[in-house]
């Protein structure tokens, strides 16, 4: 799977409040979650304002920390951004990540190297990541294959549906 997208950079410790703000949990509707993505995380304005499918979020280290609820993710997926690229994820972000389709990958590199604006395409079967703006390649970790397959199917629910 190829992913290309924009870049909207965040910094280290991004919790779930910052990606969706408590005060909006009173639903599971993706495109209402979405609506208030990453509103209180700094730039987190212009992110709602200026966010088009298929854009990358990037995050510093401990992307997703906080409360384990699946709001966070839902929340970036239904903004319909393609993937989230972090120098690391808490845990349980990372497994609510997978389990609803929404990739992450971990690549400190592209964190550091990448801004606001640029456009990223990612292999993730290849686990490549080239900066089109920059013209920089990086190797990230690949998926592997059962991952991936949870990934293609849209996440764990539509993966064992089809079983």
């Amino acid at each position: 799977m190829i992913l290309k997208g924009k870049v909207w950079k965040f910094g280290d410790n991004i919790n779930t409040d910052e990606i969706i703000p408590a005060r909006y949990l009173n639903t599971f509707d993706a495109k209402e979650l979405a609506a208030h993505c990453m509103e209180d995380a700094e730039n987190g304005s212009a992110f709602i304002k200026g966010v088009h499918p298929g854009d990358i979020i990037i995050g510093g280290s401990n992307f997703g920390c906080g409360s384990s609820r699946e709001h966070a993710p839902i929340s970036i997926k239904g903004a319909d951004v393609s993937l989230v690229i972090a120098k690391t994820f808490a845990r349980i972000f990372f497994r609510n990540c997978i389990n609803i389709g929404l990739p992450i990958l971990e690549c400190p590199e592209v964190v550091d190297d990448v801004k606001t604006g640029d456009e990223l395409e990612v292999n993730l079967e290849e686990g490549t990541i080239k900066n089109v703006t920059s013209g920089k390649e990086y190797t990230s970790s690949k998926y592997p294959p059962f991952m991936q397959e949870l990934i293609n199917a849209g996440g764990l629910v539509e993966w064992v549906k089809k079983q």
